[in-house]
């Protein structure tokens, strides 16, 4: 399994399976990629090939009802529920490891580490407690949108670009059918459980208001936040009233990425995750060198 991605599956405490990726070797300290609302673990596929190359071992996921996971029969997306997933993904781990969450990941992070979960370090990725309302509600109307599929790919490609005009469009959009399911009507729709749609405005603000209530979790642990200048969500202020609630903060800045940061500039958003993952992971390792007396 070192320096390859084999695909495998968790199974989630109701019963829920759990498409995944994991490649490394098992005895390299990990690195857990929670991808964002509304995307699948392929979103991270650059970031997991650079950290295969640098020793780390990797495993990246989709969230339930998301991408190649299941659907929940009864519509559990609370952010309790994602956080039973993700203790269930970790829960064969015996070396240290770090959780990179994006949005709806990261607040899924926060709740597991709040109910118990002990990663070497954490990396929120454009998510604050106090966000950019303007901001929050166009990721909104993005999920909520386009409810009725599209007939070609190229509708669908033509939906991400009005959504994020400053990325190039890709000549080819083939690849964007990892984020398209056919369904009965012969449309092609987006690969999300349409009910979690329907809850989409509400389960963005408790992801906010988690993320706030749960700082104290937070507060001996290492965490990063990384934010594209260009986005709508993470501003200048947000970050401001963030690192006064967290003062051990970090934050890290890509210039010419918005919300979606990894897809934007993912060179500077990995250059920033391999050199926080050594950094706490090592930390993490003296202490336990320390406690055991080596």
């Amino acid at each position: 399994m070192t320096g390859t991605l084999r695909t495998t599956s968790y199974l989630a405490p109701d019963g829920v399976r759990l498409a995944a990726d994991r490649g490394g070797n098992p005895r390299d300290p990990a690195v857990i990629l929670l991808h964002g609302g509304g995307q699948t673990r392929h979103s991270w596929s650059r970031v997991v090939a650079r950290l295969l190359r640098e020793g780390f071992q990797v495993i990246n996921f989709d969230a339930r009802g998301h991408g190649e996971s299941d659907w929940s029969p009864a519509g559990a997306y609370a952010l309790s529920d994602r956080a039973s997933d993700l203790a269930a993904v970790t829960a064969d781990l015996d070396v240290p490891f770090i959780l990179v969450g994006a949005s709806l990941g990261g607040a899924t992070s926060i709740v597991a580490i709040d109910a118990g979960l002990r990663p070497a370090g954490l990396v929120l990725v454009d998510i604050v407690p106090e966000p950019e309302p303007k901001g929050v509600e166009r990721v909104v109307a993005f999920m909520k949108g386009h409810v009725g599929g599209f007939s070609t790919i190229d509708e669908a490609a033509a939906a991400v670009a009005a959504y994020n005009p400053q990325r190039v469009r890709p000549i080819d959009g083939s690849g964007l059918m990892k984020n398209l399911r056919k369904r009965g009507d012969g449309r092609l729709h987006w690969h999300w459980d349409p009910r979690i749609i329907d809850v989409a405005p509400t389960a963005h603000n408790a992801v906010l208001r988690t993320a706030s209530e749960s700082l104290r979790s937070l507060e001996d642990l290492p965490v990063l936040l990384v934010r594209g200048l260009a986005s709508d969500v993470v501003s200048d202020a947000s970050v401001g009233a963030f690192q006064r609630q967290l003062e051990r903060l970090e934050v890290l800045d890509v210039a010419g990425a918005g919300h979606m940061v990894a897809g934007d500039r993912n060179d500077a958003f990995s250059d920033g995750i391999v050199d926080f993952a050594r950094k706490t992971i090592g930390l993490m390792q003296a202490a336990r060198r320390f406690e055991n007396g080596n």
